[in-house]
């Protein structure tokens, strides 16, 4: 092979492992040449040589996928340029469950963990003295040691307001999830600095507080009308509950975008699109944080040293039709 490709046999090596500095086109040849040799890598060889298995396990609490399947598509980017293959592991929220597929990952010799899940809430670290690093993605580890990589709901709640503010809605009603949960509290939080900041005040004076879901949606909207409080822009905690208000507004004459904006947040596309009408929303970029949760694995794999605490990664604004600007 190397005497195809005109080179020597460690570059051949370098070319087919991926490692060193090569030039482009010095790669392109040897590629070619082991094509035209039908020479493949032996992986088993490969993995007891190098003392690795090319194999990350995710472990995930999200049974439904919504949130670690883009987490997932932007780990297995970043990994599968390392020829990398990924084992997914379900936990369900079942602690006991987690605990045997941490020890399944680990007999099986995996380089490395990335944990992610459903939920913003802090959760058990799975400890420190495993023998592989571990990620966290999505998912806050309660030992600060831990590194984890999470969206700044602050930053992207500031895009939203302001979003709404720049429109024209200055009497803004915050229709959320439970308030147990972190992500409820953070976003409730950043909404009022956020109008605060701007010289305005939440309409109601506090948040809605429901369940993340379009019923919440609707029957939120009904306790807003009953209370009789003027208002002309909606922030939700989610796209489910936006779509849920969207419908409601419809349903007590208020008509969107013209007399009301509503913002979400996830950019859930089957929400979102399937919204009466397309909702502008906050998209936490979960595919863009598992491609830095993966990376940074690569990287600690390789030997290079682990970063520790919570890393925060931007949002982005994707404005649809609920929020379009209107002339009276």
């Amino acid at each position: 092979m190397a005497a195809r490709a005109g080179v020597s046999a460690g570059t051949v090596s370098k070319a087919l492992n991926g490692r060193g500095q090569l030039r482009p086109e010095t790669r392109r040849r040897v590629v070619a040449a082991a094509e035209e040799l039908g020479f493949h890598v032996n992986m088993l060889a490969r993995n007891l040589i190098e003392g690795r298995t090319y194999t990350v396990g995710v472990l995930t609490t999200d049974s439904f996928g919504r949130f670690t399947i883009p987490v997932m598509l932007g780990a297995e980017d970043a990994l599968g340029a390392g020829q990398i293959s990924v084992l997914l592991c379900d936990g369900r929220g079942d602690r006991i469950r987690e605990q045997h597929y941490l020890r399944t990952l680990l007999a099986r010799r995996v380089d490395g963990i990335i944990v992610t899940g459903r939920t913003y809430d802090p959760r058990p670290s799975l400890g420190p003295d495993l023998p592989v690093p571990v990620v966290y993605a999505r998912a806050r580890s309660d030992n600060a040691e831990d590194l984890s990589l999470m969206h700044d709901d602050a930053q992207g709640v500031g895009l939203a307001v302001t979003h709404l503010l720049a429109t024209g809605r200055n009497k803004i009603v915050h229709i959320t999830g439970p308030e147990r949960h972190l992500a409820t509290r953070e976003r409730a939080a950043a909404v009022k600095a956020t109008l605060a900041a701007a010289g305005e005040s939440l309409v109601l004076g506090e948040p809605l507080m429901g369940d993340w879901s379009e019923r919440w949606g609707r029957e939120a909207v009904a306790l807003l009308m009953r209370a009789g409080e003027e208002f002309n822009g909606v922030f939700c905690g989610s796209d489910q509950i936006a779509r849920g208000v969207a419908d409601g507004l419809r349903e007590a004459g208020r008509r969107v975008p013209e007399e009301v904006g509503i913002v979400g947040v996830d950019n859930w596309e089957v929400m979102a699109e399937g919204c009466r009408p397309p909702l502008t929303t906050v998209d936490l970029n979960l595919t863009e944080l598992g491609h830095a949760a993966a990376t940074k694995l690569l990287r600690a794999i390789e030997g290079h040293p682990l970063e520790q605490g919570v890393q925060l990664m931007p949002c982005r604004l994707i404005t649809r039709r609920s929020t379009e600007m209107t002339l009276s």
